[in-house]
């Protein structure tokens, strides 16, 4: 047992000298994300100067890091999770709390990171589901709870999943103005999307103060977003926030849009209901048609007793 601490510590000792940071490769950051609370992640690559400025004031903030947060401060080069967290890549700094990530979308400052880092210690953005969302908006009831802005997603969506460190940059920078969540449209939040008429993910709708704003601006960054939920969302057409639908209206509603989303379905309930006339337009005929013959066979019969 001492002997592997010791070749841990040593194999440590040579990969970060006390200027640089510790360089991980994938499979250890995902351990780290699992078995730490708090990791905060350099995605570099060589020959980046933007990358080399950003490690150089992450390297000088790392001891007031692990003083405040007790975290982990490492960098990984040209590590293919960085495209989960940041569009461009690298350099992002991701900082993870119980493995949730929050993309740093700031200038090269120390004292602006680590504040950004210690005053999101936990998660910004809110989970809200069918049972939830309408308890903690009050969308459709006054909204006394604030503003709310909440993006749709589905578990099967990349672009959701590569969204989840902006999103909780977006509820870092709103989060003194106003609430910032998230409806899993696929599973526990399907009712609340049919309501919204969410029919494509990710959505983003803004709900305030009785009104509702959807997002329909064809940049996904941090700076967009914010600037959207505080200002430009008046731009957007103002939409009336719909009550929630009756267990049967939303029940048709389910309906339609798997109609919607799976055409094929309607083309072959077509095709058959057509295939069917078909059929039965066939049948009808040759019914009549061996009525016909055994008319005729009748006739012929009585008319050669006749001439008997």
């Amino acid at each position: 047992m001492w002997r592997i601490l010791i070749l841990l510590i040593a194999a440590a000792s040579c990969r970060a000298s006390p200027g640089s940071l510790e360089i991980v490769n994938d499979d250890e950051l995902v351990n780290l994300f699992r078995s730490e609370k708090y990791v905060v992640v350099l995605f570099t690559k060589k020959d980046c100067e933007a990358c080399e400025v950003l490690e150089k004031e992450l390297t000088s903030l790392r001891e007031d890091l692990v003083d405040a947060l007790n975290a982990w401060v490492v960098k990984a080069v040209s590590s293919s999770l960085a495209k989960l967290y940041n569009p461009t890549k690298e350099p992002a700094l991701v900082f993870f709390r119980h493995g949730v990530p929050l993309l740093y979308d700031g200038p090269v400052n120390d004292e602006l990171i680590l504040h950004t880092f210690t005053d999101n210690k936990e998660p910004v953005v809110k989970e809200l589901n069918d049972n939830t969302f309408e308890h903690l908006t009050q969308a459709s009831t006054g909204a006394t709870t604030g503003d709310w802005l909440v993006m749709f997603y589905s578990d099967n969506c990349i672009d959701c999943q590569r969204l989840q460190a902006r999103w909780e940059a977006v509820g870092a920078k709103l989060k003194t103005r106003m609430n910032v969540a998230r409806v899993n449209k696929g599973t526990t939040g399907a009712v609340t999307g049919r309501r919204f008429g969410v029919q494509e993910v990710p959505t983003f709708i803004l709900f305030r103060q009785g009104r509702m704003y959807r997002y329909q601006i064809p940049k996904y960054d941090v700076a967009s977003f914010v600037s959207f939920a505080t200002d430009w969302y008046k731009n957007s057409k103002a939409e009336s926030i719909p009550v929630p639908k009756s267990p049967f209206d939303d029940f048709t509603q389910m309906i339609a849009d798997y109609l919607r989303e799976n055409p094929w379905i309607f083309y072959v309930g077509f095709g058959s209901f057509i295939m069917g006339l078909i059929i039965s337009a066939l049948q009808k005929r040759r019914a009549k048609s061996s009525e016909k013959s055994k008319s005729e066979t009748k006739s012929s019969k009585e008319g050669s007793k006749k001439s008997k």
